[in-house]
């Protein structure tokens, strides 16, 4: 299967100290990926870089999105693309609503405009799946919300977008075990929707149980330090990141 992405050799700094040094990585299309590793390792940054986040600086190596080199592409082509990165924490923004931001980021990346009936109802359908009140849909977007209906939020913005590559950042933190399980069954339906790409950074193994994870990736010291199967994820939960910290690969 040819790689919807392809990272070589990637190293990246931010403000002079090198954060990523010489990360590699290879995510078939339609393939479920777990990215994990002790506090620090590097795997938001890996995620903000795939993303192109001004942040960061490429010193080394070229990230690559279905054949294309885009590793000097800025952040709002990259999400034409299909390439979609959700936050550990979402910012609040005043003055413009849920529905009205969804509308126009669909309407950003497809180049087109739904008619508004179409999108309500799609958004609609999309709040329902994810026990979300729908009069959320008409507050500024993420102004008040709890933690838990910003990470709502943002897995509902993935269902509308439907992107090619979702990078889902620790989208399960601080939640409890019923938000995990209807923050994991969007997912479920995203990759039933459209056999979408899913990279996970996680700490948490319950969103896992509804997916069928194709390759697990372990960073430490901002490095590759191991890669295996989905068993790989959930040997890491049961026994910790203590076996990898300071260790790379050969």
């Amino acid at each position: 299967m040819a790689a919807l992405l392809e990272i070589k050799d990637l190293s990246a700094a931010a403000e002079d100290k090198q954060i990523l040094s010489g990360v590699s990585m290879s995510i078939g299309e339609g393939e479920t990926h777990v990215l994990m590793g002790h506090n620090g390792a590097g795997k938001s940054t890996l995620g903000l870089c795939i993303m192109g986040s001004p942040e960061y600086t490429v010193t080394g190596g070229r990230i690559f999105f279905d054949g294309e080199d885009i590793t000097e592409l800025s952040p709002d082509k990259r999400a034409k693309a299909g390439i979609f990165l959700s936050f550990q924490t979402p910012v609040e923004i005043a003055g413009i609503t849920l529905s009205e931001f969804l509308r126009n980021a669909l309407e950003q990346v497809t180049g087109r405009r739904m008619k508004l009936w179409d999108f309500k109802k799609k958004l609609k359908a999309a709040m329902e799946l994810l026990d979300m009140d729908t009069a959320y849909a008409d507050r500024d977007l993420n102004v008040g919300f709890s933690g838990g209906e910003k990470k709502k939020a943002e897995i509902l913005q993935l269902l509308i977008l439907s992107p090619r590559l979702a990078i889902l950042d620790e989208t399960d933190s601080g939640l409890d075990i019923d938000a995990v399980r209807t923050v994991s069954k969007g997912i479920e339906e995203y990759k039933k929707a459209t056999n979408g790409t899913l990279l996970i950074i996680t700490h948490n193994a319950k969103i896992l149980e509804a997916l069928e994870v194709d390759r697990t990736h372990i960073l430490s010291a901002g490095t590759n330090a191991d890669e295996g199967g989905g068993e790989l994820a959930l040997k890491v939960l049961e026994q910790g990141f203590e076996n990898y910290k300071g260790k790379v690969e050969a």
